[in-house]
């Protein structure tokens, strides 16, 4: 095919004409992706619902890139050997060049039909803890959240709390078929959290228990009877043993001193201000009633 009279090496009439085919389609595709767009933002004012808005766009996303797979193969491969053929060395050229990215789709496709976390879950996901903001065919998007000095694992952060630190991190899909995944929030939306202290022997020990009994059914009193519910509904999916939800406090032997370890049920987001509230009060109890906390020994 020639053009000013320079000719194209490979451009034939026909090639030409797939490739004024093949702009068409993209136009077509975006003026689609457009209009389905404005249509998402005008039933997001009529009703706002952030996974029913993402789940809607996750099926246009790749009802789309279906379509534009199909569409390419129309064009371009009219003869059922010649697609055959190509797809066949693009398919061996791309599983050796792109591992890792072939492994991400896969894991994307896994969270989707295995209901590994959605939109707006709390999770811990290749060391990374926090909200999941955005999942895309390659990574997924969290909203970073500190944790516990004590906590295993993750990477550590300067906020000693459940608390978001500010940073965005983006997590490859891939590491699902690595490492476990934890679900904070997406079939049982609460956790246990222990609150220790330690007194000496001489202390009045069932007045100490009974404080912080009294100070946990304060603050997660309903959270507690919420949290029955849910883990009746969980054993009807899941295999899941009859686990007590009101606060208890357990006893620990020390050489001199006693610990008492608060075990309550508390929001799965709303840990550290639950934490706080209870220690606060604790702290007014004790003074009260002069009851002396031990504080911990200082290693060397």
């Amino acid at each position: 095919m020639e053009l000013f009279g320079i000719r194209f090496v490979g451009l034939t009439a026909e090639n030409g004409r797939k490739l004024v085919l093949t702009l068409v389609l993209f136009l077509l595709i975006w003026l689609l992706r457009q209009i389905l767009r404005i249509a998402i933002r005008a039933f997001q004012r009529v009703r706002t619902d952030e996974r029913a808005e993402f789940w809607t766009r996750q099926g246009i996303n790749l009802g789309l890139t279906l379509l534009t797979i199909i569409g390419l193969l129309s064009i371009w491969f009219s003869d059922p050997t010649r697609l055959a053929t190509a797809l066949g060395l693009i398919t061996a050229g791309l599983a050796f060049a792109l591992q890792r990215v072939i492994t991400s789709v896969a894991g994307y496709f896994v969270i989707l039909r295995g209901n590994t976390f959605s939109i707006g879950d709390r999770i811990s996901m290749g060391g990374v803890r926090g909200d999941v903001i955005a999942l895309g065919l390659i990574q997924t998007t969290i909203m970073e959240m500190g944790e516990p000095p004590n906590a295993q694992g993750g990477t550590s952060t300067w906020v000693r709390g459940r608390q978001y630190s500010g940073r965005i991190v983006t997590v490859s899909n891939a590491k699902i078929f690595d490492d476990p995944v934890y679900n904070y929030t997406r079939d049982f939306p609460y956790i246990w959290e222990e609150l220790s202290i330690q007194l000496p022997y001489a202390a009045d020990r069932v007045l100490a228990e009974q404080i912080l009994l009294d100070a946990a059914q304060r603050h997660t009193g309903d959270i507690s009877e919420r949290a029955r519910t849910a883990v009746t509904r969980l054993g009807l999916l899941f295999p899941v043993q009859h686990a007590t939800t009101e606060p208890r406090v357990y006893y620990t032997l020390g050489t001199d001193r006693l610990e008492l370890t608060l075990r309550f049920m508390t929001d799965a987001r709303a840990e550290r201000d639950v934490k706080d509230a209870i220690s606060r009060d604790l702290l007014h109890a004790f003074d009260a009633a002069g009851i002396a906390l031990t504080p911990e020994p200082v290693t060397p």
